[in-house]
């Protein structure tokens, strides 16, 4: 994948807005409503978000060291690792939501979560926001990330962003089937 690393962190802005859109009216829904489960095995909307917070937790403030201590300079186009766009695209919302299993330390399941959740999601994208602002002055083919499964494998900072953003968008879909599911 290549195209011009302007569009790319526009299409990226585009969606975090998208998504503290949809979660923003989630603060106006009843606790029991957020905390509903589908089913006994799928998560409900807080742990949708809490597994994403988690893994903010790591992608933030790796994406902000590895952005601020960069060489100032901005590339035309962005080209996608094989690595980076696999993992991307895997991540990406589909029709019918592929099964995937998560690492313990990034599985909500069972946890007492309330609406801080939801607060906590929103300061994030606040932040990615603010990230591809500063992004706009680098080159993301250059800058590398490390990745949360695995200290041996760096990702180029547009896949990474592309990742934590799709792997959003993906959960976020999942925790609006738990809402509607727990509104009938």
């Amino acid at each position: 994948m290549g195209l011009s690393q302007i569009e790319l962190i526009q299409d990226l802005e585009n969606r975090v807005k998208e998504s503290i859109e949809e979660v923003s009216k989630w603060q106006l829904k009843e606790q029991n409503l957020l905390n509903h489960k589908p089913t006994p095995q799928s998560w409900s909307a807080l742990e949708c978000l809490e597994h994403l917070n988690r893994y903010g937790d790591f992608y933030i403030p790796e994406i902000r060291k590895r952005l601020n201590s960069a060489t100032k300079e901005q590339a035309r186009t962005f080209k996608s690792t094989w690595l980076g766009n696999y993992f991307a695209l895997s991540l990406l919302p589909k029709e019918k939501l592929n099964k995937m299993k998560t690492f313990k330390s990034m599985n909500p399941a069972g946890s007492q979560l309330n609406s801080s959740v939801i607060t906590i999601f929103l300061k994030q994208q606040n932040e990615l926001l603010e990230l591809l602002e500063l992004a706009k002055t680098v080159t993301l083919n250059k800058v590398r990330t490390n990745i949360s499964i695995s200290k041996w494998i760096k990702l180029k900072c547009g896949d990474t962003f592309r990742v934590v953003i799709y792997h959003n968008q993906r959960h976020i879909v999942q925790a609006k089937i738990a809402i509607e599911n727990g509104s009938r």
